[in-house]
């Protein structure tokens, strides 16, 4: 049971993720849905910093994940103002679990099983086959592919740092507050202060998204403390099960055939990841 924690975790971490980009999507201005969500988390774990140990070792890590996040978000919402959402979404989820593989694997010398490797790249291919028959912008797929390259950073970044901290929820109660605090005051200065009223607009999902995002990469991060990169980041992608899940029930969108079989894709690629 204990060699599955981190994997489960992981894979329920992806479902609560797809929600609450369910609720991002659904602003009607996404820069301050976002700032709203990163915000709202900040003040409900406020308090908990008292209750946690500083994270000694991590302040490098804290820092660099902050920054890396600033770039993330703003490429997403980049990615999304210049072409749809569900163009974008699969290119960059598709390229996270590849290039963190990349990166813990070839770079930093992380070592998992083959069929470990084999899982997390059919993940990966499965999540592009979802964009295959949608019209993406040049700059679309830019934008969508470097948001893609910052989650893959900001993944490694945090693996280190939740493992360099004291405890990882630590890391986890201090993060939630910096970003809280960098990406508010980054989209402010963006926006000129004109964030503030469309935040009051959406403080209700915006608080929901909050409460939900703390679980989810708080799920992450315990996962990531306890286990192999490479692998946890890709089964996160299983989330886009639960994704197709919502746009067929809430949303009545209809399942073709390419994301029918994507679908397949991911689950055989976490299947082998679980096996591996």
């Amino acid at each position: 049971m204990t060699v599955m924690l981190a994997p489960l975790l992981m894979i329920a971490s992806g479902s609560v993720h797809a929600v609450v980009n369910a609720i991002v999507k659904g602003g009607k201005d996404k820069m301050a849905s976002r700032a709203m969500t990163d915000g709202s988390a900040a003040i409900i774990l406020l308090p908990a910093l008292l209750l946690v140990p500083l994270p000694h070792g991590a302040w490098t890590w804290l820092a660099a994940t902050a920054l890396v996040h600033a770039l993330y978000l703003y490429a997403l919402i980049r990615a999304y103002q210049v072409s749809d959402f569900s163009s974008a979404y699969p290119v960059l989820r598709g390229t996270a679990p590849l290039v963190t593989a990349g990166v813990t694997l070839g770079l930093l010398g992380d070592h998992v099983s083959t069929m470990s490797i084999a899982g997390i790249a059919l993940i990966g291919i499965s999540m592009f086959v979802l964009a295959i028959g949608r019209h993406l912008s040049r700059a679309g797929f830019g934008w969508a592919v470097l948001t893609g390259f910052t989650i893959a950073a900001y993944t490694v970044i945090d693996a280190a740092g939740v493992r360099a901290a004291p405890t990882p929820f630590s890391y986890i109660a201090w993060m939630f507050v910096t970003m809280g605090l960098v990406i508010v005051g980054l989209f402010a200065i963006l926006t000129r202060g004109t964030l503030f009223a469309s935040m009051r607009q959406q403080w209700r999902p915006g608080a929901i998204a909050g409460a939900l995002s703390i679980l989810t990469y708080g799920l992450a991060l315990y996962a990531l403390s306890i286990g192999p990169t490479a692998p946890l980041a890709a089964l996160r992608e299983t989330g886009m099960v639960t994704a197709l899940v919502i746009a067929v029930v809430f949303l009545k969108e209809r399942v073709t055939v390419g994301r029918g079989l994507a679908v397949l894709g991911i689950l055989a690629g976490a299947g082998l990841i679980l096996r591996g």
